[in-house]
């Protein structure tokens, strides 16, 4: 699982199609998806992995990371642009 912060409903919507076309180039085509029309929360099945991407208001009211964590502390990663994943 991973999961991801746009700073905006465009942004989300934007991240989740810029990834869908990545994956499409690497063969991967049976992509499911949920939220693209808000962009508050978008949800990227790939098969192997369910991709989350959210406003960071959703993300933080939703916290999921606390409910997938297992004892062990998450990485966050932030770019340059100051997205977190």
């Amino acid at each position: 699982m991973i999961i991801a912060t746009g700073n905006s409903s465009r942004q989300t919507i934007a991240l989740v199609e810029k990834l869908k076309e990545r994956l499409h180039t690497h063969g991967i085509k049976e992509l499911k998806s949920e939220g693209e029309k808000t962009g508050d929360w978008v949800i990227l099945d790939t098969g192997d992995v369910i991709v989350h991407v959210f406003r960071p208001e959703v993300r933080e009211f939703y916290n999921i990371e606390q409910m997938w964590r297992m004892g062990s502390p998450l990485e966050v990663v932030t770019d340059s642009n100051g997205l977190r994943a």
